[in-house]
């Protein structure tokens, strides 16, 4: 069945909803499709401290994301963040979505690590799904935009460097899907690491369907690692954190031995950049066993009655104990990704790339608090823009696929991926070393050649999704391999990282795994 549109939009998060919704008003029928069921299954849904605005002052607000950045961020993309932000959230999220942030018409600003000042909008400590399901409600009645749910894309359809769509699987067999425009804003890569604040869904397939297409990408070293995500029972993929905001508010960090320790770290303490923070944190876990927030400075229940709630589920309250809320790194955000320009334009004609997939230059090194929300409507907005501007759908030989038992594939594909994330969360975690990332690209290889071995004769959306993991994952490991200079989130070292396992350890398990399969 031969399906066309104007521009097609992979992945349902704010910078997907901002680029369809664009590119709907300029005039093109859109086709939004994602692997998504639910609104929680997209990172945007997950995310908590806020959205950051300049209120007036963009001059301070581009310093404080350019410092964060460790001096790596592309002034030129600042400038259009920090230029743009305050219309984008105003006609967008408050006077077209409803958006209700805290405060109402006199906003509660807060103030979270590395910003200069108040200048997060908020709501509760769960922003990003008061703004995404209301966004997402919009399209689904808008007459030009098609929503397809349980969707994935599993191939660009590309040729001599123009991209003409998409392969999607929706239940059936994999069809293409043909348009104009192609716009990916697949999210993050979080199901590369065992602890992670995104979804299980984010495997990184934007990323890797442009890298296997040819597009140029960038800074793929630079993952970030949120220090304060909830480190209980039951805490592992998916895992929720506690937000900066509620540090902001006054919140203090201690370890083992009941020690606040961030002073000694950094003079700004708690309120640190992040990799300064999550570094400090993995430390002080090593060396005092735990790390945890201590929320009895401020009215936490009050404050952030969401996070309260969620805490008391897993089985602490902070307001009755005096343990307080026991809390771990975990990853949180690729600052790299597709490279493209203010525009979203990729180096591949007709391909865009928007959110966490995308590498804008806004984020250098190190990425400033409540900054990716902003970037995604921002970049969406003008990525659908100029997507809708697109004319005429490249003809492009869409490729054959193989039946498999999806049942057998996927067991296949779970095994592989628990490996796969022991060696991201050894070797290429918080602190890197030399030998360690050396060994996690051989590592990485062997796993990827057994994948394509396995997947010659079968396809299924489990095995594509791995296939995913595995390309994202070689890149962030070769680009920190190559990469001498520590700089924000990428962090060499000459001594083992701190909570890891021995070289013979983590080599004795891939080997092992991969013995298991042959057999």
């Amino acid at each position: 069945m031969a399906h066309t549109t104007d521009v097609l939009v992979v992945g349902s998060g704010l910078a997907g909803c901002a680029a369809a919704r664009s590119a709907a008003e300029a005039g093109a029928d859109v086709t939004l499709a994602t692997k998504a069921e639910r609104p929680e299954q997209s990172s945007s849904y997950w995310a908590q401290g806020g959205i950051a605005v300049s209120r007036g002052d963009p001059a301070a607000f581009k310093d404080d994301v350019i410092e964060a950045s460790d001096g790596l961020a592309d002034p030129e993309a600042v400038d259009v963040l920090v230029g743009e932000a305050d219309t984008a959230v105003r006609e967008v999220l408050i006077d077209e979505l409803g958006v209700s942030f805290d405060g109402g018409a006199d906003p509660e600003y807060a103030r979270e690590a590395a910003h200069s000042e108040p200048r997060i909008l908020h709501v509760d400590a769960a922003t990003g799904r008061h703004v995404l399901v209301p966004f997402l409600e919009r399209l689904s009645g808008h007459d030009r935009v098609e929503i397809l749910e349980d969707t994935a894309a599993l191939e660009l359809l590309c040729a001599e460097g123009r991209v003409g769509g998409a392969v999607l699987a929706r239940g059936g067999d994999p069809e293409p899907y043909r348009a104009a425009a192609t716009v990916l804003a697949t999210g993050g890569i979080g199901a590369c690491y065992e602890r992670t604040t995104n979804p299980a869904t984010a495997t990184g397939d934007g990323i890797a369907m442009a890298a296997l297409s040819g597009a140029e990408l960038a800074d793929m070293e630079y993952v970030q690692f949120h220090p304060t995500a909830f480190a209980g029972d039951g805490a592992g993929t998916g895992t929720f954190l506690l937000s900066e905001a509620v540090r902001g508010e006054g919140a203090l960090l201690r370890n083992g031995d009941g020690e606040r320790f961030m002073p000694s770290y950094h003079e700004d303490a708690e309120l640190a950049p992040r990799d300064v923070v999550a570094r400090a944190v993995g430390r002080e876990r090593a060396r005092t066993g735990r790390v945890t927030l201590d929320v009895s400075p401020l009215s936490f229940a009050e404050s952030f009655p969401e996070l309260h709630a969620a805490c008391v589920e897993r089985g602490v309250d902070p307001e009755t104990g005096d343990a307080g809320i026991p809390v771990a790194p975990a990853e949180h955000f690729l600052c790299g990704g597709i490279d493209v320009d203010t525009r979203g334009r990729s180096s591949l004609d007709r391909l865009f790339a928007v959110g966490e997939c995308a590498r804008t230059g806004v984020h250098g090194a190190n990425r400033l608090a409540s900054t990716s929300l902003l970037e995604a409507l921002v970049w969406g907005r003008r990525a659908g823009n100029a997507a809708a501007a697109c004319q005429g759908v490249p003809d492009v030989d869409a490729p054959g696929f193989r039946d498999s038992d999806p049942a057998l594939a996927d067991s296949f594909a779970d095994e592989k991926l628990r490996r796969l994330r022991r060696v991201m969360d050894e070797r290429v975690g918080i602190e890197r070393m030399a030998a360690g990332l050396d060994r996690a690209v051989s590592a990485l290889r062997r796993l990827k050649g057994e994948l394509d071995a396995y997947a010659r004769t079968r396809t299924s959306r489990s095995l594509y999704e791995l296939r995913s993991a595995c390309v994202t994952a070689l890149l962030v490991a070769r680009a920190a391999a190559a990469n001498e200079e520590s700089r924000g989130c990428h962090y060499r070292t000459e001594e083992p990282p701190v909570g890891a396992g021995t070289d013979a350890d983590v080599d004795h398990d891939v080997d092992a795994g991969a013995d298991a399969d042959a057999d």
